[in-house]
């Protein structure tokens, strides 16, 4: 399922890719990467419109389940995927230092996806910024002057491998978001890069993605099995 990296650790699946098939793939690679017989992997791809509950999502925050709905495993709340999101799983072994990352520290490693994602936008000339209490990616808005989000963040680690990942709203259908409170968070929107006049493609979104990920996590080879 997962193909085998082009530009190591990248590997990019064309078409949309199920959840659940994606879920089966991501434990099965995180537990080949944690015996030794895989290399690591940053999988992107795009899912057909689903909502993906986390550990901590309400049934509340559900307000219109028109989409397929998973639970994903992860930590968060409620999430949308869809085509038009950029989603990037990321699986490491967090054992090993990762350029900044230091082995073994879930507050570096969330916080080098962090950076990850604003340095990426920051190539569209995109300000992307944390939020004191609110995960993710967020933007000031020009039209509404609010917050909005532009990247979603969730992970999951098995015995200090990491998988799930980050999702950059490159064209999705915005409305499709109406159906959940994102994140838990009613109080602001949701946004991409095409709502906020940057017409990227896919293709040119993976390129920033790419280019941004030796700057945080140093350069990481596809195939390390032993």
């Amino acid at each position: 399922m997962i193909p085998d990296p082009a530009t190591p650790p990248f590997a990019i699946s064309e078409g949309l890719i199920p959840y659940a098939a994606a879920l089966d793939a991501m434990a099965a690679r995180a537990a080949a990467i944690r015996d030794g017989t895989a290399g690591q992997v940053v999988w992107m791809l795009e899912h057909p419109p689903t909502y993906t509950a986390g550990t901590s999502a309400r049934r509340e925050d559900l307000t219109d389940a028109r989409f397929p709905i998973h639970e994903a495993g992860r930590g968060g709340q409620w999430t949308y995927h869809g085509p038009g999101q950029r989603t990037a799983y990321v699986m490491l072994d967090l054992n090993r230092t990762h350029g900044a990352v230091r082995p073994r520290d879930v507050k570096a490693y969330v916080t080098g996806l962090e950076e990850w994602l604003i340095r990426a936008l920051d190539r569209f000339n995109i300000r992307g910024e944390r939020r004191d209490g609110r995960v993710g990616i967020w933007v000031r808005h020009p039209r509404t002057g609010g917050d909005a989000k532009i990247a979603a963040l969730g992970v999951r680690l098995s015995r200090w491998v990491s998988w799930h990942g980050v999702a950059l709203n490159v064209e999705p259908d915005l409305s499709h978001y109406a159906g959940i409170v994102p994140c838990g968070i009613s109080d602001a929107g949701v946004t991409s890069l095409h709502d906020l006049g940057i017409l990227a493609t896919m293709e040119e979104a993976d390129a920033a993605l790419i280019a941004a990920w030796s700057e945080v996590f140093g350069e990481v080879q596809a195939a390390e099995a032993a």
